[in-house]
């Protein structure tokens, strides 16, 4: 499991609350509770936080794979 370091996790904000994010295991958690009255949680895959909001998790997950990579592939 890779630990997200101090210095990341002093910056990185919850995208819904705002607030703080402490990893649990292979998770962020929220510091504050999200409009459902639960606190968020944010997996993270391969060392990377993903910081998106669950309203939108479903519409990353089926976004095709070459979508994700657009802005590292230079097309001239």
């Amino acid at each position: 499991m890779p630990k997200i370091s101090p210095e990341l996790l002093s910056v990185l904000r919850c995208p819904v609350t705002g607030s703080a994010l402490a990893q649990e295991g292979e998770e962020l958690v929220a510091a504050t509770a999200g409009p459902s009255g639960e606190k968020l949680r944010y997996t993270i895959e391969d060392g990377i936080p993903l910081l998106l909001p669950p309203e939108l998790l479903p519409a990353a997950a089926a976004a095709p794979s070459f979508q994700h990579d657009a802005g590292t592939t230079s097309g001239s």
